[in-house]
């Protein structure tokens, strides 16, 4: 069965989008961003830690600190 994610689109630079990152680049943003949010904003709109979305063939996951992280696939 497929599973269905959000899809967001392109981030909008005039709405609140939280930083997307790399997964090789978590560990220096953890220490270089002063974020603490509970959620991650894409276009303006919250999403829970955990989330994933959708933006065009990228597959975004809310982490914490509220930052998206590009992944290459969803663990199951």
């Amino acid at each position: 069965m497929p599973i269905h994610l959000p899809e967001v689109g392109a981030p909008d630079p005039e709405k609140k989008t939280s930083p997307i990152l790399d997964e090789d680049e978590i560990e220096e943003a953890s220490l270089d961003l002063e974020l603490e949010t509970g959620a991650c904003y894409y276009n303006g709109v919250a999403y829970p830690i955990g989330q994933w979305v959708r933006s065009g063939s990228e597959l975004l996951h809310c982490e914490e600190r509220g930052l998206w992280v590009r992944r290459t696939e969803i663990p199951v």
